[in-house]
């Protein structure tokens, strides 16, 4: 049986929750469910494994995260996530110059690349653990040479990868996305985490939250 939120005075006392990213979009997505937390960058070796998929890659380096970050904080819920983007079973790297960018989505053009975002919670307080994987998928326009560039020159998105921002104008050469949280294209999948805090006894939004964090 789950263990239920401590309350004073019809209030939930809220556990100290750490973010372990140093990620601003990540940031930024945790801040819309108005919860004061820590962000903190956890110690891990981010290397993929000789042969590992990528999707079982960013469910293990979630995993290590919010793992390793939990030793550190006892009685608090650590949120880690991790995030790969495939086209055609090949994980998609950040472009790092503008021809590598152009490249990356001449070969995007009318089709589909999906994002694997993984999401551990770790309750030190309870011991609880709990895993998530969200997929995905992002449909392309047929993108010409000149909205290629146009997009490229006014976004300038050469250390992302993929070559696009999704939460900005990246949006404009998109077709359609299927997902189930929009969230969760941007690294933090919003709905899972909130039913995990269900889970935990917390029904989001807490009437009594902290002010946000800055």
């Amino acid at each position: 049986m789950l263990s239920q939120p401590k309350k004073t005075n019809e209030k939930t006392i809220f556990p100290n929750i750490v973010l372990a990213s140093t990620s601003p979009f990540r940031k930024q997505l945790l801040k819309k469910l108005h919860l004061t937390f820590e962000q903190i960058a956890p110690n891990i070796d981010e290397s993929p494994l000789k042969n590992e998929s990528p999707k079982a890659m960013v469910a293990r380096l979630s995993n290590n995260k919010a793992q390793e970050t939990s030793q550190r904080f006892p009685a608090s819920i650590i949120i880690a996530s991790d995030q790969c983007a495939v086209f055609q079973n090949t994980p998609i790297g950040k472009p790092h110059t503008m021809q590598n960018a152009i490249k990356q989505l001449q070969q995007f053009s009318q089709e589909t690349i999906t994002f694997y975002t993984s999401l551990t919670v770790i309750n030190t307080a309870t011991q609880q653990k709990f895993e998530r994987m969200d997929t995905t998928q992002v449909h392309f326009r047929a993108l010409s040479q000149e909205v290629i560039e146009n997009y490229l020159d006014i976004e300038q998105p050469l250390t992302c990868a993929g070559s696009f921002k999704s939460e900005g104008l990246g949006i404009t050469l998109f077709k359609k996305i299927t997902s189930k949280d929009p969230n969760a294209l941007i690294g933090l999948p919003l709905i899972d985490l909130t039913d995990i805090f269900y889970q935990m006894g917390y029904s989001l939004p807490l009437k009594n939250t902290p002010p946000l964090s800055t």
